[in-house]
């Protein structure tokens, strides 16, 4: 007899129905008023050669050819994606920028197969709001893949506590079209705060009247249930 899927399952299963339906598309519809931001991030997480770095919902693969290019031959960039779809169009940009350092895998961010404390940074650009009540569940498995001193770097939609006719319209289709328009704004420090990293905001900024935030959280000690492998 075939298992009933849980409600979480069913919402995993429909976002990556959703994502492999828009992949070949994404660029056309998100990247041109994203990539802007994302940069921002990259520089802000301020990866250096050699290091060890992972990036959560990689999507097309833009912010993994920047990535790779920031820790050069000797380091590794790996990336992981809910989305075959997502996932087959970044790994064809990987291979059109001739990059050699970057692995791909499809996963699920709330439960990784990485080892404790093995990466130097991990990266998220609009993609760590998606997972609402599960965002706890998701800082805490990125923090258990740093090491000690690592940095976690997130792009996401930013509650301002203002509003303007934008944000009203967003949120309306947000609540009507949550698969459509799946960002929903987040108090990014505070919940990297709350997930124990030491948190900053690193660049405050906007796309299409929406505010947006770059923030950077650096993992600080070692948490009891946490592993150290090298």
């Amino acid at each position: 007899m075939t298992k009933a899927m849980t409600p979480g399952q069913t919402a995993q299963n429909k976002t990556r129905a959703f994502y492999d339906r828009i992949s070949r598309a994404y660029d056309l519809i998100a990247d041109s008023s994203e990539h802007t931001v994302r940069d921002l991030g990259v520089q802000a997480l301020g990866v250096s050669s050699g290091q060890r770095v992972l990036e959560i919902g990689c999507g097309t693969g833009h912010g993994l050819v920047s990535l790779a290019a920031a820790v050069g031959h000797t380091g590794q960039v790996h990336g992981v994606d809910i989305s075959w779809g997502m996932m087959a169009v970044a790994r064809t940009r990987v291979r059109s920028a001739g990059v050699r350092n970057v692995t791909l895998t499809i996963g699920d961010a709330r439960v990784l197969c990485f080892r404790s404390s093995v990466f130097d940074a991990v990266f998220m650009s609009f993609t760590l709001e998606l997972f609402e009540e599960a965002i706890p569940n998701v800082l805490a498995e990125m923090r258990r893949m740093l090491r000690v001193g690592g940095r976690l770097g997130v792009v996401a939609m930013s509650e301002s506590g203002q509003t303007n006719s934008m944000i009203d319209r967003y949120e309306w289709l947000h609540r009507r079209l949550p698969h459509f328009v799946d960002c929903r704004p987040i108090d990014i420090v505070g919940v990297l705060q709350e997930a124990h990293f030491d948190a900053r905001t690193a660049h405050v900024t906007a796309i299409w009247g929406l505010p947006v935030n770059v923030a950077i959280g650096i993992k600080t000690s070692a948490g009891s249930q946490e592993g150290s492998t090298a």
